[in-house]
């Protein structure tokens, strides 16, 4: 088992832990947030990622970003910026690994068309799916359901949470109520993200034609960088190109995220991970100044990227398939594999259909892009 003496004392340890669901005997090689890494890595929900989209739907092409990939890139950064400001590697990369276990296929588009076809039935998010999944629907474990992780790392994927929501969540839901903060490391996955959605999407767009060299110089960030590599390499041109810009784009923003937040750190004064929680804002964020760089190239994908008439007919595609899938089954639960269709007509604290759309909806939201498409025409979407 590694050391935890190098861990600030505002870092989350196992000592400091709150703790699993259900009681389990220690490991003496691994600590228990390294547990949680490994089991979500073993998950069927983390391996099925691998054919789920992130703007392109599966078949568009092998090169294009997955939620597995996007999920390895989240935690490449993840762990740096927890290494260097000394807070636990295991935790942070667990978060960053599930923190979109419960992203449904087809991406954004998947996920608002199942929240719609759920409105009338409590709604989707993919964030509470993502608790959902570790916490009820993975099944690997006689002793418990789920994955029985840790309580910082649940808290870590419980990224955002309505009050309606929290409010059933017991003590998970407890910081959404009194405007508390997640634990650094949770606070780390989020920003990573972030980063990794950005420029991870800038790269997909180039390589799709969907987004130009020219264009992308409108914004701040990438212009500094693509003058920079130019300079350096007159003649670069194409994909060279465009990974020289990235890489050194992602370089700038964790490096700022590094500084500015032990700067933030360093201010505050935490002492443990309680001050760390009721320090009345977070201390994971870049300076204000790289934070207009990215916002401002976020506001330009959006615009320029995710509202491209390519990206908005594949959404409207996924708007279709995730429609008729919904009420294909909510109107015929015998459509339904046995387990889920034991699930829909269970007793739960739920009304009767409430839990028939719950069940429907985790059936849908576990599936990859190509199975989603394979069901659908059984319906001839």
């Amino acid at each position: 088992m590694y050391s935890q003496n190098y861990f600030a004392s505002y870092a989350v340890s196992t000592a400091q832990s709150s703790g699993r669901q259900f009681q389990e005997s220690s490991d003496t090689k691994r600590d228990s947030f390294q547990r949680d890494r490994d089991r979500i890595i073993h998950a069927n929900a983390f391996r099925r990622l691998m054919y789920k989209t992130q703007v392109f739907v599966n078949y568009e092409g092998d090169m294009y970003r997955t939620r597995l990939t996007h999920s390895l890139e989240v935690a490449q950064i993840g762990r740096s910026v927890a290494r260097n400001l000394n807070l636990n590697e295991a935790l942070t990369e667990a978060i960053c690994l599930a923190h979109d276990l419960g992203h449904t296929p087809f991406g954004h588009a998947g996920q608002d068309a199942l929240n719609t076809c759920m409105r009338d039935y409590g709604g989707f998010e993919h964030n509470l799916q993502s608790l959902r999944v570790v916490d009820v629907l993975e099944k690997r474990y006689a002793a418990f359901p789920g994955l029985n992780l840790m309580f910082e790392t649940r808290e870590g994927i419980l990224k955002h949470c309505s009050k309606r929501n929290a409010k059933t969540l017991g003590k998970l839901g407890e910081r959404f109520l009194k405007r508390e903060q997640p634990c650094l490391e949770a606070q780390i996955a989020d920003i990573s993200d972030a980063i990794a959605y950005n420029n991870h999407d800038v790269d997909d767009g180039l390589r799709a034609g969907l987004l130009t060299v020219q264009g992308l110089c409108e914004t701040e960030l990438f212009s500094a960088k693509f003058e920079l590599v130019k300079k350096q390499y007159p003649d670069l041109e194409g994909s060279l190109l465009h990974n020289e810009i990235i890489r050194r784009m992602i370089n700038d923003l964790v490096l700022d995220l590094q500084n500015n937040s032990a700067s933030n750190i360093r201010d505050l004064n935490p002492l443990s991970v309680k001050d760390v929680r009721q320090a009345g804002r977070k201390m994971i964020l870049m300076s204000e100044k790289m934070l207009d760089k990215h916002q401002e190239l976020k506001k330009y994908l959006f615009k320029n990227f995710y509202k491209h008439n390519k990206v908005l007919e594949m959404n409207s595609h996924a708007d279709k398939v995730v429609t008729t899938l919904f009420n294909a089954y909510l109107n015929d639960l015998g459509l339904l594999p046995p387990e889920h269709r034991q699930k829909a007509l269970s007793e739960t604290e739920l009304s009767v259909e409430d839990q028939k759309a719950r069940a429907v909806a985790d059936y849908i939201a576990g599936m990859t892009d190509r199975f989603a498409e394979q069901e659908c025409s059984n319906f001839r979407c």
